[in-house]
Order: C-alpha cells, then structure tokens, then sequence
C-alpha cells in the first residue's frame, strides 16, 4: 500500500464505556494487521540493548461519533464506489460472545439493519476516507 495517497482510522461511539472502546479499538487493530502484515514494522533494539516488536509505521488517529453515524459509514461502505476502502466493523454481537465460535452461530441469525456498531477501522484512499470521516473529532 501507497500510506502517501492512503489513510488509516479507527471510528468508535463515542458513547460506550472507555474500556469498551479501548477493546474495540485493540480488536480491529489486530485484525488490521492480520489483513496488512506489511504495515508493521521490523523490530528495533533500544540504547541499553533490549528489543521491542515493531509497530505500526503510519499513525491511526482514534476518532469519535454516536453509534448511529458508525452504522451510517458501514452502510455507505457496501457501496462499490467504496470498493477499495478496507473496513473491519466490530458490533454488539462480537462484543456479547465468548467465543468465535458463538459469535459465528449468533451473527449468521442477525438481520444487517439490526447490528449495532460499537466501531470501524477504515483504510483506503485518502480521499474516501476523508469523505467519510472527515469532519468527525478526535477522541479524547
């Protein structure tokens, strides 16, 4: 991937408890680089020696909206014209489960208009992300 002509972000509802939207975020975090390995990088030593993994090489600003804007971005994004927009959605069925296994029985019984998205992570181009998310904030 291009990062010059790419970008990156995580959307949470801003409503949700911080240690839903830390979870959330940590989640499709790992799913992200299971679907881009190459966007992590190689591990680097320190001054004393010790060796810490490599992370991520570009930022991924976390930002914030109601629930209902995330469903909104999620609809949008079935669309062709958003082909190219990589999107890992997390809901409220994933976050009910204990297993993937229950979380595979569960989602295949839920209609599409009755998942409730606690967030997203969007990569693609710069442009398209930017039109889907550009005027949300920060959080903070």
């Amino acid at each position: 991937m291009n990062w010059e002509n790419e970008k990156c972000v995580i959307v949470v509802d801003q409503e949700l408890p911080i240690g839903l939207i830390a979870n959330t975020s940590a989640i499709m975090g790992i799913t992200l680089g299971k679907k881009h390995p190459e966007v992590v990088g190689k591990s680097v030593i320190d001054k004393s020696g010790m060796e810490h993994l490599g992370i991520i090489e570009f930022p991924v600003p976390i930002l914030k909206c109601k629930g209902e804007e995330i469903k909104k971005i999620r609809e949008k994004l079935y669309d062709d014209n958003f082909s190219d927009v990589l999107c890992v959605d997390f809901t409220d069925v994933a976050q009910g489960c204990k297993s993937y296994e229950e979380f595979i029985g569960k989602i295949s019984c839920v209609p599409l208009d009755d998942l409730k998205y606690m967030g997203v992570c969007l990569c693609g181009p710069k442009k398209k992300v930017n039109k889907l998310t550009g005027a949300m904030p920060l959080l903070r």
